[in-house]
């Protein structure tokens, strides 16, 4: 079974940043759009059981992808199955007219810049990007995809990559409920 052990913070300052990361030997690549397209259950609450399912375009390549509930109070540590779907803007919009024939419903779209980096850090490879989140802000993920028994060691190399890159805004929230909270006036 697949995990990906991530953390995510919001980045005041992209140019201390990515300073940080040159300091490393490290450069972000050109930036790609992603937009993500986030459907609710028919049947039970996902907000309430801490999953999710979305539908990701990246330029031409489109994704569905199914996250688990965190399991861990720390990192954003979770369950995450990712499939490809056909490629082409007309296959997204058809898989989603799949899903809500299903029951599911149309929840929010996320639409951001994403830079990447994989950094090796402490025997493993840290997939490190920079995020603009439309509407919302700067943030850094850094992400290592496992398996359940390598989580202690990817959670461990990701808190002290976190730190030697000074970040310590921690954001255990979602893109997707920090925009809704923004679309309610919350944020």
């Amino acid at each position: 079974m697949k995990f990906e052990v991530e953390q995510k913070f919001q980045v005041p300052e992209v140019s201390d940043f990515e300073q940080s990361l040159s300091a490393m030997g490290a450069s972000l690549e050109a930036p790609i759009l992603q937009l993500d397209h986030y459907f609710a259950h028919p049947a039970r609450d996902f907000s309430k059981t801490d999953e999710a399912l979305r539908i990701r375009s990246t330029g031409n390549d489109n994704f569905v992808t199914y996250k688990g509930p965190k399991i861990d109070a720390t990192t954003k540590t979770r369950r995450e199955l990712e499939l490809p779907i056909e490629s082409g803007s007309g296959a997204a919009i058809r898989f989603a007219e799949l899903l809500e024939a299903l029951g599911f419903r149309p929840v929010a779209a996320v639409r951001k810049q994403r830079r990447c980096v994989v950094v090796p850090w402490r025997n493993q490879n840290v997939v490190v990007v920079l995020d603009n989140v439309e509407n919302l802000a700067d943030f850094a993920e850094l992400e290592i995809t496992t398996t359940e028994s390598g989580i202690a060691h990817a959670k461990q190399a990701i808190l002290s990559l976190a730190q030697e890159l000074s970040l310590c805004e921690v954001e255990r929230r979602s893109y997707l409920e920090l925009v809704l909270e923004k679309n309610r006036g919350v944020v």
